[in-house]
């Protein structure tokens, strides 16, 4: 499957290994359901929670892999443990997407207010007790966005 940008999002179901010839009517499936019979495009407004797949009529057991937005966007803190003034700590956001990530943004929570750090890792070379806080991550594509739950740094 290949993504055009818009608003709306192309879907193009295509194949490289055993090419077609001749017109052919494709299945489309969002969520493993049948979704409609058509040509090799189909026009979607995306959510990070559907995925979409396709398959030439007639060859449905050979579906292409799907697409879909971020989801499972998870952070993890190294080293873990107790977390020590000046010391190097590196937050990571991971999240499983098809396609890849795009954007990964961070968040600090901060009197009301959010810090925004973009990158797939926030690295602090020499933490300070005011880096202590709540942090959080958000993972985008083409298809959507999903949140991390937040986590809690304390630094001694």
């Amino acid at each position: 499957l290949l993504i055009h940008s818009s608003t709306w999002r192309t879907l193009t179901c295509s194949t490289t290994s055993c090419p077609l010839t001749g017109d052919h009517t494709y299945t489309w499936y969002k969520n493993e359901q049948v979704v409609t019979e058509k040509t090799s495009t189909c026009s979607v407004l995306p959510n990070a929670k559907d995925s979409y797949t396709c398959a030439v009529k007639g060859l449905e057991d050979l579906s292409s892999p799907a697409v879909y937005g971020p989801r499972n966007t998870s952070v993890s803190v190294s080293p873990s443990g107790e977390i020590v003034e000046s010391s190097s700590v590196t937050l990571t956001c991971s999240s499983d997407a098809n396609t890849p990530v795009d954007k990964y943004t961070w968040y600090k929570k901060n009197g009301g207010g959010y810090q925004s750090m973009t990158g797939p890792q926030h690295v602090f070379n020499q933490i300070q007790s005011s880096d202590s806080g709540e942090y959080y991550c958000e993972a985008q594509n083409e298809m959507g966005t999903d949140r991390s739950t937040t986590i809690n740094m304390d630094v001694k």
